[in-house]
């Protein structure tokens, strides 16, 4: 029996990414329809907004769905209480010290999973008693580690340590992806990037549309003065750029960056000024396809890499 399906109750071991301005209701509940697990961004949603989104997931899926929390942003103790009174029963954090909430939350009777980017937040993660690790390489898009471990080198390296099972992520937006990241040791993969190339997903089409064009080399992982994040090349990432090139302080990176560029870029589609996160592997989405195909192709994908690799002699 595979780890991750028996950890959350589904068909196949595929979660998708909580990713913000694009993990919204109809995306959780249409990878988890399904068979994967679907899970709600909070990052991008204030407390009512979420509660709204929980509660059409829960009228759109009778499947397990989950939430995702990152513990950096504010009002942090209202989303926990709104992900316990609705009743919700896995919880993905991330950007934060697990320890702060793991302990409460399995209290409530909730499935804990943290999101980190290194071995050492990997062996941090398991001592705060989560039940499931991702480890996530610096290919993937949105806020990333400082190392710059790629998600090949960092699988094994996490499996070779920890006891708790392993969800690899970063990079992975095809069946083969999935079969290599599992021939390394994880159990399960986490998707981000493919799924904003989805019709469920809730960023902006112009953004999705922007993503399918893109080619290798058009993101960029910078700003790790304020918190690392890969995003494609536009406008205000060559503003960005060009600030670096003066030796700029931290506060006149923040003063750059403002407020609410992912919102204006992802969600409202401002292609110039907006800070568009995703991941390298942009360069192989070539199509906007509904959430349901994504796993169907990539279980297909997966099973054909899986014969061909028997084919294989050495």
């Amino acid at each position: 029996m595979n780890k991750i399906k028996e950890l959350f109750a589904i068909q196949y071991p595929i979660i998708q990414g909580g990713m913000i301005w694009a993990s919204g209701w109809k995306l959780a509940s249409a990878v988890s329809n399904a068979g994967g697990l679907g899970l709600i961004g909070s990052g991008s949603m204030y407390p009512d907004v979420l509660r709204e989104h929980i509660q059409k997931c829960k009228k759109a899926t009778d499947k397990p769905f989950g939430v995702n929390i990152p513990m950096l942003y504010p009002n942090l103790e209202e989303i926990i209480q709104i992900i316990i009174e609705e009743g919700i029963k896995i919880v993905f954090t991330s950007a934060g010290n697990p320890k702060t909430y793991t302990k409460y939350l399995k209290e409530q009777g909730i499935t804990v999973v943290h999101v980190v980017s290194s071995l050492k937040f990997a062996l941090k993660a398991q001592e705060a008693g989560v039940d499931a690790v991702v480890a996530e390489g610096f290919e993937a898009g949105g806020h990333n580690g400082r190392d710059e471990t790629t998600t090949l080198a960092l699988i094994p390296m996490v499996k070779e340590k920890i006891d708790v099972p392993l969800i690899a992520a970063g990079g992975i937006a095809t069946g083969e992806a999935m079969y290599a990241v599992m021939a390394l040791g994880a159990d399960g993969v986490q998707v981000g990037s493919r799924f904003v190339a989805s019709d469920e997903a809730s960023s902006h089409l112009d953004f999705k549309k922007m993503v399918v064009d893109a080619k290798e080399g058009d993101t960029h992982l910078t700003l790790k003065e304020l918190a690392p994040v890969r995003m494609l090349k536009n406008k205000f990432y060559q503003e960005v750029m060009g600030l670096y090139a003066k030796g700029p302080t931290v506060e006149e990176l923040k003063e750059l960056l403002g407020r609410a560029r992912a919102k204006r870029g992802m969600f409202e589609g401002d292609l110039e000024e907006g800070e568009l996160e995703i991941g390298q592997v942009s360069g192989l989405i070539h199509d906007i396809k509904p959430a349901a195909r994504i796993v169907e192709d990539m279980i297909e994908e997966f099973r054909s890499c899986k014969k061909r690799m028997e084919q294989v002699s050495i």
